[in-house]
This record gives C-alpha cells, sequence and structure tokens, in this order.
C-alpha cells in the first residue's frame, strides 16, 4: 500500500515494478486542521542505489507525490479523470550539429548529415488548478503560464478555448512566438485527433489552465564571461563545476541597445530543441500521442515532428530547411529536407484562416522529407569548441547565399555540385569505417588506437596488413573529403560576401586538423563565428581541449547522443540533486 501521506519519488528510468517515468502525480497540499503552520515529523526511510544514500530532507506540508503507470490499462471513471486532472509531464529534446550539408540543405534532394547531442532543451507542464473551479462552464478562456527561470522570465496568457488562439496578459518580456506557437498547434492537434468524447476531456483539462516551464543545457548557451570573470582556465572542468540550468548572459556588444539584447548562444539550435521538447510534452500530456515506448517509426513521433516543424516555421517567420527540428525529434540522422508546399496552410493562417483547418491539413500532409539514420562511427568522438566571438546571423547569411544564386547561377550551380559530390564522399567513408568495424572490430580498433595518438601524415604507415590499411584509407578519404568541403564553403562565402569560414576560423580548424588523433574539422551549418566542430580518435580528446585553451577556445561539455525526443523521469533540476537515488519516502 501506498503511504496516506509523503513524499514518493523515483529518479530511474524504471522502477522496480517496471514502470516507465515521464508522468507523476500531484495533489492538493494537506494543511493541518489544528495549526496552520505546523509540520509534519517525518520519518525518512531511503532506497539506495549502490550504496548511495540521500543525506538530509527539508520541505513543508504533506504533499503527496505518486508515480503514475504509463501502461494504458489505467482506471476508467473519476479516478482516470482525476489522474489526469493533476498529471505532471516532462519531455526533452536535443541540440545538433550540422556537420554536413549547410546551406545545400535548404533544397531538395541535397542531403545534410546531422548529429544530435547531449545538450537537450526540456519541457515541464502541469495543471495551474488542482481542480476545475465550480463556474468554469461558463469560461470561453482558460489560463497558461510560461516559465524560463534561466532567463528570470514569465509570460501569462489567455487561450481561447474556442478559436484556439492565445491573448498575452501580463509578460515580463515581449513574449517568445517559438513556445506561443507551439502551445496553440499543440492544442489544436490533440483537438484535431480527438473523438467528441476526448475532445470534452481534453476541454476539462484545458479548464485547470496549463503551467509550462522550459530549461535549457548549459551548453546552449555561453558561460565564458563568468568563466573570466570568476578568473577560471578556458577548460570543461570550469563548465562542469557551473550549477546545472545556470542564468544566461548576454551579448556584450548589445547590451547598450535600445533593442532586446541577444542570448550569447553556441549555435546548437535552442529553439527547434525548445519548439519540439514543449509539443512533445503537451501532446503527451494532453493523451494525443503516448511517448513512453519510443521508437524512430513511431507514428506518435510523426505527429510530434509535423506538428513542431509547423509551429517553428511560423515562430520564425519562414519555412527553413527543417534539419535541426527533425534532429530533435529523432536522433542523429542522414536528412533530406520536406517541400515548403506541406506548410502553405500554416503560412494561410497567418493571415486568419481557421487553425483547427490548418492542423487538418498538416497532419493529412505529404510529407516528404527523408531521414535515413547515421551515427559516428566507434570510436570517434565529436568535440565543440567556443571561439568567444559570438554567434552569427543565419538568416542573413543564408539571404546573403540566395542573392549570390541568383545574381550567379552558373557558379553557384557549379559550386553546389561539388558540394554535394564531397559531402556523399564523406558520408560514404564514414558509413564504410563503420562497416570495417562491424566485420572485424580487433582490426579496427587496433588501427584507431595507433591513429589516435599521431597526426595524419604519420597513419598511411600504419598499413602494415590489408584490413589495417582499408581502415586508414577510409580515415584519410573522409579528411581529405572534409577539406575539400571547407575549401568549398570558404569560396563560396567569398562570393556571397559573408564570413561562411572566416579568417580567424580557418587558422583555428587548421590548427586543430594538424593536431595528433584529430580527423577533421569544420564549421557546422551555416559557418560563421559560432562554435567550431572536430572529430578525434580513440583518447585524443584531452590533447586537443588543451590546445583549444592555449588558443583562447573554450571546450564544451557536448557530445553526440543520438537520441532525439524523450520522456523523462521528472523535473530534471531535481535529478540533479538525486541523481543517485533510487526513491525516498517520507512518512
Amino acid at each position: 500500500m501506498r503511504p496516506k501521506g509523503g513524499i514518493l519519488i523515483h529518479m530511474q528510468n524504471k522502477d522496480r515494478d517496471g514502470r516507465q517515468p515521464g508522468v507523476y502525480e500531484h495533489s492538493a497540499p494537506k494543511f493541518s486542521s489544528k495549526n496552520h503552520t505546523n509540520q509534519p515529523s517525518p520519518s525518512l526511510t531511503t532506497s539506495s542505489v549502490n550504496g548511495s544514500h540521500l543525506g538530509g530532507v527539508a520541505f513543508a506540508w504533506e504533499t503527496p507525490l505518486q508515480e503514475v503507470p504509463q501502461s494504458g490499462r489505467a482506471r476508467e471513471g473519476e479516478e482516470e479523470r482525476r489522474r489526469k486532472r493533476t498529471m505532471a509531464v516532462v519531455a526533452s529534446a536535443p541540440g545538433k550539429v550540422l556537420m554536413t550539408g549547410g546551406y545545400l540543405v535548404l533544397e531538395r534532394p541535397n542531403a545534410g548529415i546531422v548529429l544530435s547531442t547531449n545538450a537537450r532543451f526540456y519541457a515541464i507542464v502541469k495543471p495551474l488548478c488542482e481542480e476545475i473551479k465550480p463556474d468554469s462552464w461558463a469560461w470561453v478562456w482558460t489560463d497558461v503560464k510560461l516559465t524560463s527561470p534561466q532567463l528570470s522570465r514569465q509570460s501569462n496568457y489567455k487561450l481561447s478555448l474556442k478559436n484556439l488562439t492565445l491573448q498575452t496578459v501580463s509578460s515580463s518580456d515581449s513574449g517568445n512566438p517559438f513556445v506561443e506557437h507551439a502551445v496553440q498547434y499543440a492544442v489544436a492537434a490533440a483537438h484535431a485527433k480527438f473523438d467528441k468524447n476526448k475532445k470534452d476531456e481534453l476541454h476539462k483539462l484545458l479548464l485547470q489552465g496549463l503551467d509550462i516551464t522550459i530549461i535549457g543545457c548549459n551548453d546552449f548557451y555561453s558561460y565564458r564571461n563568468q568563466i573570466e570573470a570568476r578568473g577560471l582556465p578556458l577548460a570543461p572542468e570550469s563548465l562542469a563545476a557551473l550549477p546545472p540550468f545556470a542564468s544566461i548572459t548576454f551579448n556584450a556588444e548589445n547590451s547598450s541597445r535600445e533593442c532586446k539584447p541577444e542570448v550569447a548562444k553556441t549555435g546548437l539550435g535552442s529553439s527547434a530543441a525548445m519548439t519540439s521538447a514543449m509539443v512533445a510534452a503537451l501532446l503527451h500530456y494532453f493523451g494525443a500521442v503516448n511517448l513512453s515506448h519510443l521508437s524512430t517509426d513511431s507514428s506518435d513521433l510523426d505527429v510530434v515532428h509535423m506538428i513542431a516543424q509547423s509551429a517553428h516555421c511560423i515562430a520564425q517567420g519562414k519555412v527553413g530547411s527543417g534539419f535541426d527540428v527533425s534532429s530533435a525529434v529523432y536522433g542523429s540522422q542522414r536528412y533530406v529536407r520536406f517541400s515548403p508546399d506541406v506548410l502553405s496552410s500554416a503560412q494561410v493562417a497567418v493571415k486568419g484562416m481557421p487553425l483547427d483547418d490548418v492542423i487538418v491539413d498538416i497532419l493529412n500532409g505529404k510529407w516528404d522529407h527523408e531521414r535515413t539514420k547515421f551515427s559516428l562511427p566507434p570510436l570517434m568522438s565529436l568535440l565543440l569548441g567556443e571561439p568567444g566571438t559570438g554567434g552569427s546571423s543565419t538568416p542573413s547569411m543564408v539571404g546573403a547565399v540566395k542573392k549570390w544564386q541568383k545574381s550567379d547561377p552558373q557558379n553557384a550551380r557549379e559550386t553546389w555540385t561539388k558540394l554535394s559530390e564531397s559531402n556523399s564522399t564523406l558520408e560514404r567513408q564514414f558509413n564504410l569505417l563503420s562497416k570495417l568495424a562491424e566485420e572485424n572490430w580487433d582490426v579496427y580498433k587496433h588501427t584507431i588506437d595507433r591513429c589516435s595518438p599521431l597526426k595524419a601524415d604519420k597513419w598511411i604507415e600504419l598499413g602494415t596488413e590489408p584490413r589495417e590499411e582499408a581502415v586508414v584509407k577510409a580515415l584519410l578519404g573522409a579528411r581529405d573529403a572534409m577539406l575539400g568541403i571547407r575549401n568549398l564553403m570558404r569560396l563560396m562565402g567569398q562570393a556571397a560576401g559573408v564570413p561562411i569560414e572566416p579568417e580567424s576560423q580557418t587558422q583555428l580548424l587548421d590548427a586543430t586538423m594538424a593536431m595528433e588523433g584529430v580527423l577533421l574539422a569544420g564549421v557546422p551549418g551555416a559557418g560563421g563565428f559560432d562554435a567550431i566542430f572536430a572529430i578525434t580518435l580513440g583518447d585524443s580528446n584531452q590533447n586537443l581541449v588543451n590546445a583549444w585553451s592555449s588558443h583562447n577556445v573554450l571546450a564544451l561539455l557536448v557530445r553526440e547522443d543520438p537520441r532525439g525526443v524523450s520522456l523523462e523521469a521528472g523535473d530534471p533540476r531535481t535529478a540533479e540533486i538525486t541523481s543517485n537515488v533510487s526513491s525516498v519516502r517520507i512518512e
């Protein structure tokens, strides 16, 4: 039996009964009738993981917190309705690194290789009110609260229950179009998918209001200023010493302007990750999708993808390639964009088309994007370095490249054809390396281990027998392809008049590729002054980290993580504190 009062927290991916994470239940506080200042006198029982225990617990009131099974066999009737009214959902989505396909991925059928990362955005969705208020039957609006603790911002809205649009009530800032469109499109998608009975349940759920919190891992933002102000070395250890989900800094050069200062970012696609996490959390919260048991071919993931892509495109005012949202939803992949026409209805909606009709068109549309599962070959690592010059303006750079395409179409076509061929060559070499590792792991590992402490010009000497030689040739083939990609990207930048690979980045990348154990390096995505990336072999990471630090480059804690959208066990801020605890019960 569960205790009548107390707290039960599960932090593992599954508890002992095999139940899945992602939804937990919270009920109204039970205040003592004797004395409102009373505190319970709890007795503490702690279950440990690997012998670790949680010491010291302090909180107020007897507030039960119970995990809810995600089994699909939930009881019907009042208990089920009560559970839905009090559940909270936490979903996350990753940031990305576009390794190849910058600019080209904007046009079909060009492909890009995009790696998802361990930097994740989290969306926490729960009801504003524990119970539906008696007079709510007459309401035509409900409340929505959006909170971003890292920015110290809160926005309050009214959501129309008739046309599903948001209206700002009060805000500590001008609002965030990405989260606003995510809310509207997710609510409309749930409404479109449900029959009358489920629509009634959705209506009741919305009458309780929506309390949404969004937080992002530190890796999405620049913390160089804090590190340098504290006199700490430019090293990953300094980043790791920062509190999780730390307050966000702003670009210093914009701080004195009258316009809103721009948050200093590292180019990992924070808006796409945030939008995808919000859409996933909301759709799961409403019961429109079930993200408890995910696979990359899940139809529920497809719904999340369609709604997140739509909300993100409308929020940014244009139909982009969508690789960032696709990787946030599905994880690392080879990506070919969807035809922009699939979002023509969403663009019309901005001019007044009913959102319900728009969502139906989106869900029934012909989404012809292509995605193939991809990940780095074994014993290779992704590293990102922040040069400290702040993020680049991707839209203006893309606009300049498009203008060049129109003004010099022949040279543009030739450059893009060569770029596409080089991108394909790099992809083939990576796939070959993965195949060689699968066919003969011992030879592959032995060759990588021998190459990792050496500079690339020494690798060819290590191919003393055919199988080793095949691995070395594939490594050098990948390296040469990346050098060709970088050269063509520089030429394109010069022709378009934008710094796709600025001189400072060229010097840094050349020095990086000259390091022991570095396979390749480049500027991700649209290029510019964002974080650079490198792919290293074996255990050579630390040498590169040290070299970057000497060049005033801060190595980030980002690594490749092929996962996409994920349902989480609880609030990640709590998980940081109780990560070694299986469960804590206070009675």
